[in-house]
């Protein structure tokens, strides 16, 4: 049986607030943990966040997909795979999960629920590293999905678990986690200042990609 749009809504919304809780909880933990260590704190939140995702994408992609991402909802939309109203829904759902997501961490480390961060991540390296970013996650995703759909869960947190390390933005590429993460002042917190400038970034990036797949895989396009 198909699922329905309000059953799709609630797997993207719950995958997206279990993926913020890990990112920002495992940001808090990694603080308080690595003894002011910089390569230790980002290892302590990189793995996670790696591990968290592929167990999402396996529990709910057969419900919704597992997006938890609105730029790749938005790049299924582009390829015809999703209409404007499931998206619409899709993302509302992404950003509600999302910000459950970071006050469900405040609220387990004893933290006030209601933040807005103070860590600036702006200049064009990190817009560029934004645009990369989610230009190589979409690509993994479709490239995958083209060839061996089984392998997607893995390519994605693999794919996550790497960007941490190789983008100078520790590779946010995801509209829903940056907006989220604006209002977390901890580790994983962005300056609601930066977050317009990394959105604008991973929208160019999830276009390039669908640009891209659509000519390497075009018999994957609906």
């Amino acid at each position: 049986m198909t699922p329905s749009l309000a059953q799709r809504g609630v797997a993207e919304c719950l995958g997206t607030a279990f993926l913020l809780a890990a990112v920002v909880g495992s940001g808090i933990m990694a603080a308080k943990l690595s003894g002011g260590n910089a390569a230790l704190a980002l290892l302590c939140n990189t793995l996670p966040t790696g591990a968290i995702l592929t167990v999402l994408i396996l529990t709910f992609g057969p419900v919704s997909g597992a997006h938890f991402n609105p730029a790749v909802s938005f790049a299924m939309t582009l390829r015809g795979e999703l209409t404007a109203k499931t998206a619409a829904t899709y993302v509302a759902a992404q950003l509600i999960g999302g910000i459950l997501g970071v006050w469900a961490a405040h609220i387990m480390f004893a933290l006030p629920l209601l933040q807005v961060s103070g860590t600036a991540r702006t200049g064009a390296s990190q817009w560029f590293a934004e645009a990369v970013a989610t230009f190589g996650l979409l690509t993994a995703i479709m490239g995958c999905g083209a060839r061996a759909p089984s392998a997607v869960p893995y390519a994605v947190g693999l794919y996550i678990t790497a960007a941490y390390w190789f983008t100078a933005s520790t590779s946010f590429a995801n509209p829903a986690v940056t907006v989220a993460r604006a209002l977390s002042d901890t580790y994983a917190g962005i300056a609601p200042a930066s977050v317009s400038a990394f959105i604008l970034a991973q929208i160019a990036g999830a276009v390039a990609a669908v640009a891209l797949a659509g000519w390497l895989w075009p018999e994957s396009r609906s």
